[in-house]
């Protein structure tokens, strides 16, 4: 069975796009499926959030031409894989403008990805620019984690609008793979009345599993380390956990559908 690419976007930052592709790659990994991150974010935290330093050889050089065999890491977790970033790749975007090729780089550099890796996670940066737009032209789904506050909704529904452009004019098996709450107060009705109304609005599409609000899980990247790697104990890393076996069970039974 070929692997599953899929691609962390949310224009709106500080969601937690790179905590849940950090995390959801680690557990994935941890349960014995080999997996790669993609980070395509300039600010290169899924990089440092796995304990790597952002340079060469990374994302900007796959986006230049190099093959993605020479630009994946191993990391200090087992069947866990990177390419990681580098400031260069705030660049990037102009130049795949200039391409004439430019929204379907990634797709073609990845073309391997689906044989050697079970999941592929692409970490966008928190913008609808070139860089994002490449990584839903290569994706089989988007995961869209959105914040339980006020603000949630705002920038949804162009979101959806760019994926459903992705969808006729680049990529046609584009389908949102799920949409995960995350930064969860459950001691607040907000945190309640958002949550309802993100499943109003997406309905089935929306994980079972809601990331909470955890001291734990925000302490984990300073230390290079997933959470389920910093206190698998921890509220963020059990949430996280139950997610990522959701979406083993979501790509699973896609597959069934589509064989």
């Amino acid at each position: 069975m070929p692997g599953t690419v899929l691609a962390l976007a949310n224009q709106k930052g500080g969601v937690g796009k790179t905590t849940t592709a950090v995390n959801l790659a680690a557990c994935l990994a941890e349960a014995g499926a080999s997996t790669l991150v993609v980070d395509l974010d300039p600010q290169a935290n899924a990089t440092s959030g796995l304990g790597e330093r952002p340079g060469t050889p990374s994302s900007y050089d796959l986006l230049d031409g190099a093959p993605l065999a020479d630009v994946v890491r191993d990391t200090r977790f087992a069947n866990l894989f990177l390419v990681p970033s580098q400031q260069e790749l705030a660049g990037a975007g102009v130049e795949l403008s200039h391409r004439t090729d430019g929204e379907r780089f990634l797709r073609d550099a990845l073309a391997g990805a689906r044989d050697q890796y079970e999941f592929t996670f692409l970490d966008c940066p928190p913008s609808l620019g070139p860089l994002t737009v490449n990584a839903l032209a290569a994706a089989d789904g988007v995961i869209v984690p959105v914040q339980a506050e006020y603000y949630a909704l705002e920038g949804l529904a162009q979101l959806t609008h760019s994926i459903e452009l992705v969808r006729s004019r680049l990529n046609p098996r584009l389908r949102v793979a799920g949409v995960l709450l995350t930064m969860v107060d459950g001691r607040t009705r907000l945190s309640a009345d958002v949550a309802a109304e993100v499943r109003k609005h997406f309905a089935g599409a929306v994980f079972e599993a809601q990331v909470p609000r955890s001291v734990r899980l925000a302490e984990a990247p300073s230390h290079g380390l997933p959470a389920i790697a910093y206190d698998r104990r921890s509220p963020g890393a059990e949430a996280y956990w139950r997610a990522a076996m959701e979406l083993v069970d979501r790509v699973r039974a896609e597959t069934a559908v589509a064989a």
